[in-house]
């Protein structure tokens, strides 16, 4: 789902914001600190498609620009990040430690909003749990709303993120690169093959009890339990993974573990519904389970009834 993070100028996210997991994070040691600048732009009637590549601790990252959507209404361009081998950086919720990365665009011209998009996720088992995120590299989807079509934009982008290894380190990015429909690059190859690749790794929405292909087919909640404990049930290949995310970032429930073929020929995940907000009735609330599988993924939000 494209908008699974919708980041104003302001760099604040209006679904999952900066400080969700950290009640979490202990379990991560957080040494130094990446200190890069990013690239100015100057007015030219050919622009890069992507930013050189800015080091970090054990990582890099750069800006791509894939010209305009194709439907015109917005531009395309994307954050990658590289990671040395044996690291890995985290997706929007972290699991049980971690730091989710944080995208800020207030430096930008000409940028109405902002849209970021998750590519799918893998488990990590730690030593003090379970992470999600990804390893190798990623690139972050971005869609653009200039707030002028007709003028010119910048965009500019303040990445915060953490790459563990033994340890977790922070590490930080500023970026820039001009973004028009003039920048025209090859759907199939550079900056327009990794947007494509990573946008279709990008979870799709689907309803829950969906009667054809990869589906969350049913959700039942036993109250009887203490803490509850919630299944789910999903139309899936063995291999595939669950996580799930609460309503608010400082809900913070555990990464269910690997799903179990049921009768029905569907696979089974349970979980606790550990990690409510104090004081928080969890009757009602509406969570939101990303099913990631070799087919790919979906996203699924319902409410716990």
């Amino acid at each position: 789902m494209r908008v699974a993070l919708v980041a104003g100028l302001d760099g604040r996210h209006r679904r999952i914001s900066w400080t969700g997991g950290i009640g979490r994070v202990a379990a991560a040691v957080l040494l130094g600190m990446g200190l890069v600048c990013g690239l100015p732009w100057t007015a030219s009637k050919a622009h890069a498609a992507e930013t050189a590549w800015v080091a970090g601790p054990n990582s890099a990252a750069r800006l791509i620009a894939a010209g305009v959507r194709g439907d015109g209404a917005a531009l395309r361009a994307g954050v990658e990040l590289r990671l040395d081998p044996g690291w890995k950086t985290f997706w929007r919720y972290p699991g049980d430690a971690g730091l989710p990365p944080r995208f800020d665009f207030a430096r930008s011209t000409n940028v109405r909003s902002v849209e970021v998009g998750w590519p799918a996720p893998r488990r990590f088992e730690t030593g003090g749990g379970v992470a999600i995120g990804y390893g190798g590299a990623v690139v972050f989807p971005l869609t653009i709303h200039p707030q002028d079509p007709a003028r010119p934009a910048i965009l500019a982008v303040d990445v915060s993120y953490a790459v563990c290894g033994t340890v977790c380190v922070p590490a930080e990015a500023s970026l820039s690169l001009p973004v028009s429909p003039q920048v025209k690059v090859a759907a199939a190859a550079g900056a327009g093959g990794l947007l494509a690749a990573h946008d279709a790794r990008v979870p799709r929405p689907v309803a829950l009890g969906a009667d054809a292909g990869l589906a969350i087919t049913r959700l039942a909640v036993d109250r009887s339990a203490k803490p509850w404990r919630v299944r789910v049930d999903a139309r899936a290949a063995p291999q595939a993974e669950l996580f799930v995310e609460g309503p608010t970032a400082d809900w913070a429930l555990p990464v269910p573990g690997a799903g179990v073929p049921a009768a029905d020929g569907t696979l089974r995940f349970e979980f606790e519904l550990d990690g409510v907000p104090a004081g928080v009735d969890p009757a009602g609330a509406r969570l939101t389970f990303t099913l990631v599988s070799g087919e790919g993924a979906i996203e699924t939000t319902a409410p716990l009834d």
